[in-house]
């Protein structure tokens, strides 16, 4: 089985790949230093499990976990930590084990085992946690067969387009298989509902303008979309433009 090592800290890494080559059967096939390496490698080696430490610069562990679980094929996650409080995170994000550092050759060896009696279609009919405690820092969209990722930071609206939601971004606009609702939950307050059909970043805002006929509208700063505003959300929108 090929093995994906993901931690921040070399001396972890280097610690894991030689836990892992004591073991049979099981290949490090690559190392990764944070989430967002984690994804690429992922997608470049095709691994069957990832060692992947939670706490890390950028992208943490979980998120990246989650990241990975819309994957055709994901890989099963192990997580590594020496904070037992992300146990419950670990799970739900679709964590096959999880490790407390220093990590032992025994529990290690059991919990690849465990790894191995998993098919990659069980992997994917795992319950996930449709609204996490922990707000993405990166959305995960598809772009010619490849996972990306967008800054939070850097997308500028999410507008409802039938069954799927458009995002946004200074590269152009990409759809995503996620809910208003969901998203609203997760960003608030850094983005505010300006319509029953958009959510909208704050810290990309403007102005709010009305054309001839009344009507309001949504300017940015660094895009040339404008977004009509309903009656019902102008005033709450008006009040954070102010502050």
């Amino acid at each position: 089985m090929k093995v994906l090592i993901v931690d921040d800290e070399a001396p972890a890494r280097q610690r894991l790949r030689r836990l892992v080559d004591e073991l049979e059967d099981f290949q490090v096939i690559a190392e990764a230093a944070n989430g967002m390496q984690a994804i690429e490698l992922t997608q470049e080696h095709d691994p069957d499990v990832l060692l992947m430490d939670i706490r890390m610069p950028g992208i943490s562990g979980v998120e990246a976990a989650r990241h990975l679980a819309s994957l055709e094929n994901p890989p099963a996650v192990i997580f590594t930590t020496a904070y037992d409080e992300y146990a419950i995170d670990a799970f739900d994000a679709q964590a096959v084990g999880y490790l407390m550092k220093p990590v032992r050759r025994e529990r290690l060896a059991r919990a690849l085992r465990h790894a191995s009696r998993l098919t990659r279609a069980q992997l994917a009919t795992l319950q996930t946690d449709d609204q996490p405690e922990e707000k993405r820092t990166h959305i995960c969209v598809r772009i010619r067969g490849r996972l990306e990722l967008i800054p939070v930071a850097d997308i500028y609206y999410f507008q409802a387009d039938q069954k799927y939601t458009t995002v946004r971004y200074p590269d152009g606009e990409v759809l995503i298989d996620e809910s208003l609702k969901n998203l609203e939950y997760e960003f608030s307050p850094e983005f505010v509902r300006i319509h029953r059909n958009a959510l909208v970043a704050v810290a990309h805002l403007r102005s709010l303008e009305r054309d001839g006929s009344g009507k309001q509208f949504a300017v940015f700063r660094d895009c040339d979309a404008r977004l009509a505003v309903s009656r019902r959300h102008a005033s709450a929108l008006k009040r954070r433009l102010r502050g």
